[in-house]
């Protein structure tokens, strides 16, 4: 294949990005080696290898030429190319020594590099296996981080992640949480929120490089507004979101359509989820409001109980009998769902 390195334009920079205080990267991307088996098994060892320069556009590229591979669009693959973003992921959730982190998609290990030397140890789950090979190889001499060849979106993330907490528990049996930083594929980023916000027990943090717009509608709670959707309930419900900083689509390659940003998500513990009667129920009856957005509720919620006994919760939890779906925050529906709904 030809080289693929013609192809990027200089990128821009990134107006909020703050100087690194981090050590030196681990292992530059440009000592890659080809032609390995993309199943090769990682190699647990305590040897360290010497650090070396940062990754940057160039040495992403030339791994990727190294593996004779062209971002593969059905994948939703933009490999980042800005090295001081991967350093706002990493900041953005506060990652310390001995920090256990979960990345999506690693790519050629940019950010995963900088995670270890922030001096954590990374579960990568990655889909291609070629990629999920070149990551291997990079950092075969760490016994910190472990490659995990899966489809995330089907991946048994708590399994994975309870035996590496498991190990690093202390001597009280008290299991640590975890956090996720990662850079993930646009086109499964609401798969990829969904599976994640639920794990308080197992997270305290997700950190997500996000669709600019898809970033700004999960994190906007107003009322009354098109983009007022079931999602914001469920990640209002299981977290506090929080909008950090834009990126600019000129730091990936391939250039996406649009712009990129960074959200971080403070998961809550499950004692501190709303109290409702049944998870389930309720998130059935949210989506059953939004089904008929532009339904009352006394109408679009008929088939949990008749009309005139909605109208009586809606008064009880004081809401006007003519309310929409968009025009009530969470706690409006945990209220609604605990005086309707019965288990």
């Amino acid at each position: 294949m030809n080289s693929i390195l013609h192809f990027v334009q200089p990128i821009l920079p990134l107006n909020h990005t703050r100087t690194s205080t981090s050590p030196p990267a681990h292992d530059s991307l440009t000592a890659v080696s080809a032609g390995k088996h993309p199943h090769a098994p990682l190699r647990n060892t305590t040897s360290e290898k010497k650090p070396k320069k940062q990754d940057d556009y160039h040495s992403t590229l030339k791994a990727l030429n190294s593996r004779g591979r062209f971002p593969r669009k059905s994948l939703g693959q933009h490999y980042m190319l800005n090295a001081s973003i991967n350093e706002e992921l990493v900041a953005a959730a506060d990652v310390k020594e001995g920090d256990v982190v979960l990345e999506i998609g690693p790519g050629t290990g940019s950010l995963t590099n900088v995670l270890v030397n922030a001096g954590a140890t990374v579960l990568a789950i990655e889909k291609d296996p070629y990629m999920a090979a070149l990551v291997r190889e990079r950092f075969a001499g760490l016994n910190r981080v472990e490659v995990v060849e899966e489809d995330f979106t089907r991946s048994h993330v708590r399994s994975h992640m309870f035996s590496i907490l498991a190990s690093k528990s202390p001597a009280d049996g008290t299991l640590s949480t975890a956090k996720v930083v990662a850079n993930i594929p646009f086109n499964i980023s609401t798969d990829v929120v969904k599976r994640l916000l639920p794990l308080g027990d197992i997270f305290s943090e997700v950190i997500l490089l996000l669709q600019d717009e898809a970033a700004l509608r999960l994190v906007d709670s107003s009322l009354k507004s098109s983009e007022h959707r079931p999602i914001n309930i469920f990640v209002n419900f299981y977290s506090d979101p929080e909008y950090k900083i834009k990126v600019s689509r000129t730091n990936f390659f391939p250039e996406p359509k649009v712009d990129a940003a960074i959200v971080a998500f403070k998961l809550k513990q499950p004692v501190n989820y709303p109290h409702v009667s049944s998870v389930k129920t309720f998130f059935s009856m949210v989506n059953s409001a939004f089904n008929g957005k532009r339904k009352m509720l006394r109408k679009s919620l008929q088939h949990i109980c008749p009309s005139p006994d909605i109208e009586a919760a809606l008064s009880a939890a004081n809401l006007p009998p003519t309310s929409r779906p968009e025009e009530l925050t969470l706690q409006d529906f945990v209220n609604l769902h605990n005086l309707i709904v019965t288990t």
